[in-house]
């Protein structure tokens, strides 16, 4: 059904939609913008902190194995990768202040838009960790912490290093427009699971101050170190901003041009730079039975380096003895002359006529008798009364 719009009294050039009119169009946007975020980061952490929640409660009192490690870990890529492949038309499919804020370092979004957007972020992580705290058994073990060993600056950075590469995949994958860009949503799906890998051990691994701060709200736990949870992500987005918009200014495409490339531009500008042949037009084939190419030949004939082949005529004698004294030439022409076919049947119907009489190729069985049988009527002849050969 095709959409009806009314105008803006304040926009006359931009539509309306119908239903929403008494709604500018930058409010509408901005309150899908919203609500897609709010239910995304809702859905991505639900299942995330849902998943968390099964791997603590049967790890119990045991410290953390691989098992638990990867069981968390692609628990949240997975999340993160489906749902901003189902947003990322709605809002951008970001989820994180992080992010968020990077996006509005690079000039993606504006600076209203941002605060807007980590405002639906972090309702949608409240919600979410309430969400599963009522639904699953058990008290909610879903909470960002330093482990034991890891200091307050050591948890600092990890989440800086680790929130810089989730961003830099999103800049080079989803901010930048290219064919690949219908799949970014794995690319960074896979980023936050080797993130993950890397650091829910040492940190819990949040590299998002909404996914540490819904938890703390609903459980009101509220660890001394919990600012490094925004401080560092933070940093990683500035820091990824910061080198994103250098390799902007640098201009990075032309170092590694046609890296998007499939080669079909490659190959459509050297065939657009050949000379059209006979071959291109579809009436002979490029290359010829000796192994040469027609499309030189073709070169030369025009240039004038060669000319056509001459055949020069020679005296012939006559039927009455006489000798003819024609010694001019002709061109030879470029296609040869049809042989005459009688009966326009393809073989010569006066010499073999019977279609057992005809030569045949070798076969397994009885190729010598059939090989006689055509010698035998080439050389004689058919039979005036029967139409075969005499043996």
């Amino acid at each position: 059904m095709k959409q009806k719009y009314t105008e803006d009294p304040q926009h006359p050039a931009e539509p309306r939609q119908p239903g929403c009119g008494w709604l500018p169009n930058r409010a509408r946007h901005h309150l899908i913008s919203f609500l897609g975020e709010y239910v995304g980061t809702f859905l991505f952490l639900f299942f995330a902190f849902a998943a968390t929640q099964v791997a603590n409660n049967l790890r119990g009192t045991r410290p953390m194995d691989v098992g638990t490690l990867l069981y968390i870990s692609l628990a949240f890529g997975c999340s993160l990768a489906i749902t901003v492949w189902v947003f990322f038309r709605i809002s951008g499919g970001l989820f994180n202040p992080a992010v968020t804020f990077a996006m509005g370092l690079v000039g993606a979004i504006g600076w209203v838009k941002v605060l807007l957007l980590i405002l639906a972020q972090t309702l949608g992580a409240i919600t979410a960790a309430a969400i599963v705290s009522g639904l699953f058994p058990g008290p909610l073990s879903v909470n960002t912490s330093l482990s034991k060993g890891t200091s307050v600056t050591r948890g600092l950075f990890i989440e800086m290093f680790l929130t810089f590469m989730l961003l830099l995949t999103i800049f080079m994958l989803a901010a930048e427009k290219h064919r690949a860009t219908f799949i970014a949503p794995l690319g960074i799906g896979l980023a936050l699971f080797i993130a993950e890998l890397a650091g829910v051990y040492f940190t819990g691994g949040s590299l998002n101050p909404a996914r540490s701060f819904g938890p703390a709200l609903i459980t009101g736990k509220w660890p001394g170190h919990h600012w490094i949870y925004w401080l560092g992500p933070l940093l990683g987005a500035a820091m990824a901003a910061g080198f994103y918009r250098l390799l902007k200014t640098l201009g990075y495409e032309t170092a590694n041009p046609g890296a998007d490339g499939d080669g079909r531009e490659e190959y459509s500008t050297r065939a657009s730079d050949r000379t059209p042949t006979r071959y291109q037009t579809g009436t002979m084939p490029l290359s010829t039975t000796d192994g040469t190419e027609e499309h030189d030949f073709v070169i030369q004939l025009q240039s004038g380096q060669i000319q056509p082949a001459k055949i020069h005529r020679q005296a012939m004698p006559a039927l009455d003895g006489t000798t003819s004294t024609i010694t001019d030439s002709i061109e030879k022409p470029m296609t040869p002359t049809p042989v005459h076919m009688h009966n326009l049947d393809g073989h010569r119907s006066d010499t073999i006529n019977h279609p057992e009489d005809r030569p045949r190729a070798h076969h397994k069985r009885g190729s010598s008798q059939h090989e006689m049988a055509s010698d035998s009527s080439y050389r004689h002849g058919p039979n005036a009364e029967s139409g075969s050969s005499e043996s």
